[in-house]
């Protein structure tokens, strides 16, 4: 069996940040799924569908990253996918404290799948989707933050164009 790694998140939008992640984690594992959660507590910006196809289309020079939606558990879905490690990304010491909870969840839950954390790039490190989201409604310029098509969508979401 091959290597195989989660990317968990909402991505609602997909950012640099996420996207230095997910590159960084094809380097190190085989296979690497980016699994958008379908969260129906909370109303994104973006369907997961959107999100999924948005993915998709700016991961594709990957050939070993995989985007899929998923309801449930996170530890459900890697499990499903056979992965052996959900990595999740860092911006601050304030992400910390609640990552270290969903992970020793998600080890109460299945100890054999690991949890690795990797910082994201300095140049990333303030980049959140909420704040895209807040600065691209007000027709902020947010090209450095997120790719090309992503600021698209996001102009078509708050009829910018």
């Amino acid at each position: 069996m091959g290597r195989i790694a989660v990317c968990p998140g909402s991505f609602d939008p997909i950012t640099y940040g996420h996207l230095d992640i997910i590159e960084r984690t094809s380097k190190i594992f085989e296979t690497v799924y980016v699994s958008v959660l379908k969260n129906s507590s909370k109303e994104g910006l973006f369907t997961p569908e959107e999100r999924v196809e948005l993915i998709r289309q700016v991961t594709e020079r990957y050939p070993n990253v995989e985007v899929r939606s998923f309801n449930g558990l996170l530890i459900d879905f890697c499990e499903e996918v056979g992965a052996e490690a959900i990595v999740r990304g860092l911006r601050a010491v304030s992400d910390f404290e609640y990552e270290m909870q969903l992970t020793s969840m998600n080890r109460k839950l299945n100890s054999s799948i690991e949890t690795i954390y990797m910082m994201t790039n300095n140049n990333y490190s303030f980049i959140s989707s909420s704040i895209v989201k807040e600065v691209a409604k007000y027709g902020g310029k947010i090209e450095d933050v997120v790719p090309p098509l992503v600021e698209d969508a996001l102009k078509r979401k708050f009829n910018l164009q």
